[in-house]
C-alpha cells in the first residue's frame, strides 16, 4: 500500500493585495514573503523573498564585513591570551620593561664613556698642536679629523639608542593598556576564596 502523499501548500499576498495559494512557490510573490503550510493549515515554514542583484551584493558585503569583524575579534582574543601567557601579572611586565631598558641604558652609558674619551683625546691634541712643528701639526690635524668623525658616529648611535628607548616605552605602554583589562577579567574570574597553600 502506497504512503499517503502530503501536498505542499504555498500562500502569499501579491503586490496587488490578492491572497494567492498554490502547490509550489508562487512566482508572483518571489519578491515578498511566502508561507508554506502543513496539511492542517498551520505554517510549516516562511520563505524569504528573493533578493535583487543589488540587495544580494549588499547582503554579501554585510556578511563579508561581519566575517572580517569576527576574524579581527578572534585575532584580538588570541593576542590577548598570548600576552597573558607571557605576562601573567603586572610585576612580570614591569620586569621585562626594566630588562629592556637596562640593555639600552648599558649601550648609552658605553657610548657616553666613549664620547668623553674622544673629547679628552681631542683636547690633548688641540693643546699640543700649538707647540708642534709643521709636520706634527699636519699629523695632529689628521688625528683631530678622525676624532671628529668618530664623535659624529658616536652621537648618531646615542641618538638611535635614545629613540630605541622611546620605542620600548611605547611598546610596553601599549601592551600595558591592553593587559590591564585582561588582568582585571582574570582576577574577577578567580573564585573568591582560594585555598591557602602551605
Amino acid at each position: 500500500m502506497a504512503a499517503p502523499v502530503h501536498a505542499q501548500i504555498y500562500t502569499c499576498t501579491d503586490a496587488k493585495g490578492r491572497r494567492l495559494t498554490a502547490d509550489r512557490p508562487i512566482p508572483e510573490c518571489m519578491d515578498r514573503q511566502q508561507q508554506e503550510l502543513n496539511s492542517s493549515g498551520t505554517v510549516r515554514r516562511t520563505i524569504k523573498p528573493q533578493m535583487t542583484a543589488e540587495e544580494r551584493a549588499a547582503e554579501e558585503e554585510r556578511e563579508r564585513r561581519a566575517a572580517e569583524a569576527r576574524q579581527r575579534e578572534d585575532e584580538e582574543k588570541r593576542r590577548g591570551r598570548a600576552l597573558l601567557t607571557r605576562y601573567p601579572d603586572a610585576d612580570s611586565h614591569q620586569r621585562e620593561r626594566s630588562a629592556a631598558h637596562r640593555t639600552v641604558d648599558d649601550m648609552i652609558a658605553a657610548g657616553r664613556k666613549r664620547e668623553a674619551d674622544l673629547e679628552t683625546e681631542r683636547q690633548k691634541l688641540t693643546s699640543s698642536s700649538a707647540a708642534s712643528d709643521p709636520a706634527s701639526r699636519a699629523r695632529i690635524a689628521r688625528q683631530l679629523e678622525e676624532i671628529a668623525r668618530q664623535l659624529a658616529v658616536q652621537r648618531r648611535q646615542l641618538a638611535d639608542a635614545n629613540e630605541e628607548k622611546k620605542r620600548i616605552d611605547a611598546r610596553f605602554n601599549e601592551e600595558l593598556a591592553r593587559l590591564k583589562p585582561l588582568w582585571s577579567q582574570q582576577t574577577a574570574a578567580q573564585p573568591a576564596s582560594q585555598p591557602v597553600r602551605r
